[in-house]
């Protein structure tokens, strides 16, 4: 198949998007083909640079971080057990796959990232999903350097090797107006922050009614609905609705369920958690924000602990994860140590 040259995002796949198979990713013309790793084309001047990646289990040099990729090259077929796909003798820049994505770093092209169900699990889809697009990154640092294992006669094998960092979030909007509404978010928040900073000092209870406050958490609640990513609907549709902690189930009066996704380990600095479904969670609003504020934690075994009640609505003993739905228990532990010694509501 015949993929024409497209750098950057593909127009019409967001962010998050998952495919069931190989040959799907190739048809939304993420990835020239569904077998190798490294996909490229021709640039302007004829020669070929990389513009997409699939991080999918292939090699065990690679190390996936979420917004950093430490990324293994290319090699041949004849140079790969066949049964194990481990590396039989170095690799070479020569080799079309590796210079094309060389190029593309000396060129400072971005890189497409799709992760595939057999990658690092704190980052892959689920395995009925198969494959996500990720994103934008760009191509930091090559070297050589030596693999894990030996090759068959005992000598070193050389790599070629990428580190590559994800964009900021910014860059990974598709269109002026989501890149336009989260501008002016930050301006607002930027905006009453500063207000709140200027205000004089004087008598609380003096300045109590007279006049209606704007919190920084509206925005903070446009901005979810802005951002509500194909992970964060996929997991509240595979819910329904229903909160994973209380079991609520928010219904309009056109009878649609309101429920929001919330990211265990926080999106952002300085928490870098990543947005992909074992880090996100269906939860009602109240719930969503005690879980933000460190009101409630989740143990190893996904009992739920309350750290300071909520009157009028029961929790669950246990957080509730249906099939389909694979909760990291390394987010879950680092919300558990980020807020085990932190009083509730401090800032995040």
């Amino acid at each position: 198949m015949r993929i024409e040259r497209v750098g950057g995002h593909v127009r019409g796949v967001p962010v998050g998007a998952v495919f069931a198979r190989r040959k799907a990713v190739q048809r939304a013309k993420l990835h020239r083909d569904n077998q190798r790793g490294i996909s490229w084309a021709s640039d302007e001047d004829g020669l070929q640079v990389g513009d997409a990646i699939v991080l999918h289990g292939g090699y065990e040099d690679d190390e996936d971080e979420w917004d950093t990729i430490r990324y293994t090259g290319a090699s041949p077929s004849k140079d790969k057990d066949p049964k194990t796909g481990k590396l039989l003798r170095s690799q070479s820049w020569s080799y079309l796959d590796n210079a094309a994505l060389l190029r593309s770093f000396e060129r400072g092209y971005h890189i497409r990232v799709i992760r595939g169900h057999k990658g690092d699990e704190r980052y892959s889809p689920h395995k009925a999903d198969g494959y996500r697009y990720d994103g934008l990154y760009k191509i930091t640092a090559v070297r050589d350097a030596i693999s894990k294992s030996l090759a068959p006669d005992g000598s070193e094998i050389q790599i070629c090797q990428f580190d590559l960092e994800r964009l900021p979030d910014d860059l990974q909007m598709q269109t002026d107006l989501e890149r336009q509404v989260l501008q002016a978010l930050d301006d607002l928040g930027e905006q009453e922050a500063a207000s709140h900073e200027q205000e004089p000092d004087g008598d609380p209870a003096a300045d109590e009614g007279n006049e209606e406050k704007f919190p920084l958490t509206r925005s903070m609640r446009v901005r979810r609905l802005v951002r509500d990513t194909a992970a964060v609907k996929r997991i509240k549709r595979l819910y329904e609705g229903e909160c994973q902690m209380c079991g609520l189930r928010l219904e309009g009066p056109d009878g649609k369920p309101y429920s929001e996704g919330a990211h265990i380990r926080p999106l952002g600095k300085p928490h870098r958690g990543p947005d992909v479904e074992p880090n996100i969670l269906c939860l009602c609003p109240n719930c969503h924000v005690r879980l933000d504020i460190g009101a409630v934690l989740i143990e190893t075994d996904w009992s739920i602990v309350v750290r300071a009640a909520l009157f009028g609505t029961a929790l669950r003993a246990q957080l509730e994860v249906r099939k389909g739905h694979t909760v990291h228990p390394e987010y879950v532990r680092y919300h558990r140590d980020y807020w085990r010694n932190r009083a509730l509501g401090s800032s995040q």
